[in-house]
């Protein structure tokens, strides 16, 4: 059978993507971006459901969806790169060690939460540490819209505006004492709230304070700012608005009413 010009093409395109995908899991999305562009790995990257991170750990440990110094000038490479590939990994490494041979190895991360209370703390500490490092990174981007009317609607009603869910969402981060997470969620009662949690809990885990599904987190461990920002965590705060990944939360949002 022959093939068509148009035959031809498809078959290239698919060619050519599935090299770079081969590519990219070789070497890291990071160092990928420096070689074909941060644009067409971002577009590829997207077509992973943000649900996805609440399922069963990852195989591999996964790569960071942008390059180093994607979100300059508000957190720089240097420090970027030592809370991924330092921080997060060791997390990622440590929590899939503390799971091998017990009944939660391969049980979606929602469910080891939601008995973690009755884990040891190595399981409650990394997996903690390995799931919300993350969220994060997918809550961040450049170019944002902004929240979408229907988020808007929500929080307006929740917090009069979307300055105000600002103003307390910023001030559970900088009133967080050591270390930890300030966190926009969606309670049992499908209503927002903020608030913060100590170490590397999270809003599913069956101990934590504040309980719901997460739609935005901020770390407020002084690894993810301190190189730039030195004791200003105020101002590292402040930063993080700028950054946020709107779509993002507001795909969580849709995606939490729905259950």
């Amino acid at each position: 059978m022959l093939r068509t010009n148009s035959d031809s093409k498809r078959l290239l395109t698919k060619t050519i993507i599935m090299e770079r995908r081969k590519f990219v899991k070789s070497v890291g999305l990071a160092t990928a971006a420096a070689y074909i562009g941060q644009k067409v790995l971002a577009n590829e990257q997207s077509t992973v459901k943000s649900s996805v991170i609440e399922g069963k750990p990852a195989a591999e440990f996964p790569p960071l969806p942008y390059a180093y110094n994607a979100l300059e000038p508000y957190i720089d490479a240097r420090t970027m790169e030592i809370h991924y590939d330092k921080h997060h990994r060791a997390y990622y490494t440590n929590f899939l060690n503390a799971i091998k041979g017990t009944p939660l190895e391969g049980m979606a991360l929602s469910a080891v939460f939601a008995s973690i209370s009755k884990q040891p703390d190595p399981v409650r500490n990394n997996g903690g540490g390995y799931y919300n490092h993350l969220f994060f990174w997918n809550n961040l981007g450049t170019g944002s819209a902004g929240p979408s009317p229907e988020l808007t609607a929500a929080i307006t009603t929740a917090f009069g505006s979307v300055d105000k869910l600002k103003e307390a969402f910023s001030t559970s981060a900088k009133t967080r004492f050591g270390s930890g997470w300030a966190w926009l969620y969606l309670n049992a009662e499908k209503k927002l709230a903020v608030g913060s949690s100590p170490n590397q809990d999270n809003p599913l885990m069956d101990i934590s304070t504040i309980k719901g599904t997460p739609l935005l987190t901020l770390d407020v461990w002084e690894h993810a700012y301190y190189l730039k920002y030195q004791n200003k965590r105020a101002d590292y705060v402040d930063a993080f608005w700028n950054i946020v990944k709107w779509e993002e939360v507001n795909a969580r949002y849709q995606q939490a009413l729905k259950g």
